[in-house]
């Protein structure tokens, strides 16, 4: 698996860890602008690079862990999710987190919980497709714990970009004071998306899945040299798919970078028939190698791929 080293040295101070809303507002009180990186725990270093680009910019900064159940469906992994809870204590140290915010199931779900936050249009295809519920549930808990914790800034990855577009769609619609802020992708030397769900996966199982990354820079290089056929730009990432039999391939899209600029909600890109030639693009993907699920996208650009 994709090893996370965590050297913590005696100038590193242990982070204030609490569990209630009450302990939580007390840690925050008079604490300036507040940064925080919502996580389900198991941090790896996509974790700790949105860890120490908050640290930079905010007064404090805040790390949640709860893995929540509402995200997860009846034949999912919840009972499997991964949880180091003494490495986690480790990672945020080392990135220089004062408040880590770990709620229990009942604190955030107490008895006769009843409400559920739906964001419609940019999660409807897709994950949203695929996976039932599981943006009702990303968005519900988020929008508690920025309820809860009150941040002025909160820091995402960009390798779950459709979970980033329902968020930002949520903030904007319902008003939510916070600046939502996403950050490239980070990846192993192989190119595979760093991901918690990586620790399912051996070694060699990792270099394999390092398949998908080569499929999308597929996609962007035929869209760097100017192909703008959305057939023709997916094309380029299935021959690259069909390379390993492992492949379990659940979709393949290009989308416009805020989810919506589809013809038809809940279908790709590749239902017209060019694709826009300007930034807003992304290519995605979702795949099972190995029985474990895997995401990952990259931006289109008319030029060499940040690998985002």
């Amino acid at each position: 698996m994709t090893e996370l080293t965590v050297t913590e040295t005696a100038s590193q101070v242990r982070p204030q860890v609490v569990s209630s809303p009450e302990d939580l507002r007390a840690a925050l009180a008079g604490r300036g602008r507040v940064g925080l990186v919502p996580t389900m725990g198991y941090l790896h270093d996509g974790h700790a690079t949105l860890m120490r680009r908050a640290r930079e910019v905010c007064d404090v900064l805040v790390v949640s862990i709860f893995v929540n159940p509402l995200q997860f469906g009846p034949s999912e992994d919840l009972a499997a999710y991964p949880r180091d809870l003494e490495r986690d204590l480790g990672v945020v140290a080392g990135a220089g987190v004062d408040v880590v915010f770990m709620p229990g199931v009942e604190t955030m779900y107490p008895p006769r919980f009843d409400t559920r936050v739906v964001v419609s249009g940019v999660s409807e295809g897709l994950d949203g497709a695929s996976r039932p519920g599981h943006f009702v549930g990303v968005a519900t808990v988020v929008l508690k714990l920025l309820n809860l914790v009150r941040p002025d800034v909160a820091f995402f990855g960009e390798k779950d970009w459709q979970q980033l577009a329902v968020l930002r769609q949520m903030v904007r619609d319902l008003n939510v004071p916070v600046e939502v802020v996403g950050l490239p992708t980070v990846r192993a030397a192989s190119g595979l998306a760093l991901s918690s769900r990586n620790s399912y996966l051996d070694p060699q199982q990792q270099a394999r899945a390092a398949v998908l990354s080569r499929a999308l820079m597929a996609v962007q290089a035929a869209y760097a040299s100017g192909e703008r056929s959305a057939v023709k730009l997916r094309q380029a990432g299935l021959d690259v798919l069909a390379q390993d039999p492992e492949v379990t391939l659940d979709y393949l899209s290009v989308v416009g970078r805020d989810m919506q600029d589809r013809d038809i909600p809940g279908r790709d890109i590749q239902d017209r028939e060019v694709v826009d030639n300007g930034p807003m693009t992304r290519v995605l993907v979702a795949a099972r190698m190995f029985g474990v699920r895997l995401i990952d996208n990259m931006p289109l650009v008319s030029g060499e791929p940040d690998s985002a």
